[in-house]
């Protein structure tokens, strides 16, 4: 199946700043902050198809947790995909970010590639700016102030050969009411392409 996706990413986790999951320097990271890690993904899809179906204009968001001590770490997951595509886009996006469609990159994503609990996939209203998501009413994130380092730091997401900038969450907002500040948060852009 032939893919293309480009645009913006945001994340944001429980973790300190600087994320120890990222490549700082060149130098891999490890094991997250508290051994429990909980977050947000979001893409911004600026240009980009899965077959013939267009799903330029459109965002997916990807709420996590997972146990790094918790044999092969498996992640629990909701995916949320823009309420503003189609059934068949929607569809489309969730057949990738599910599954990965055999791309080189895709299919290496951690709650691809390993042992996962899909919670639901949802249908929502998710809006990326910079440095800024909202998804439906409830899940936020802000962050706008950036974290001092010294070497090159990349995200194994996006993909470590795409740099980008360290920051601080002003806020990361969960469904459940639980609300973090000042943990890390990291933006990108992303460029996912089938083999």
């Amino acid at each position: 199946m032939t893919f293309r996706v480009r645009g913006a990413y945001l994340e944001s986790c429980n973790c300190d700043a600087v994320c120890p999951c990222r490549m700082i320097g060149g130098v891999p990271g490890g094991r997250s902050t508290y051994g429990t890690c909980f977050g947000l993904l979001t893409w911004r899809i600026d240009e980009g198809h899965i077959e013939d179906v267009d799903v330029a204009g459109l965002s997916v968001a990807l709420v996590f947790d997972y146990d790094d001590d918790e044999p092969d770490s498996p992640w629990t997951l909701t995916l949320h995909v823009d309420e503003r595509g189609t059934a068949e886009q929607r569809g489309a996006l969730a057949a990738l970010f599910l599954g990965g469609l055999g791309g080189p990159h895709t299919s290496k994503l951690p709650w691809i590639r390993k042992q996962r609990h899909l919670v639901a996939v949802e249908a929502s209203r998710i809006n990326v700016t910079l440095g800024r998501v909202k998804v439906g009413d409830e899940i936020r994130l802000e962050a706008s102030r950036a974290v001092p380092v010294d070497e090159p730091v990349a995200c194994g997401i996006p993909g470590y050969d795409r740099p980008g900038r360290e920051l601080y969450a002003d806020e990361l907002r969960f469904s459940d009411g639980l609300v973090l500040t000042g943990n890390c948060a990291y933006a990108s852009d992303f460029d996912y392409v089938s083999a």
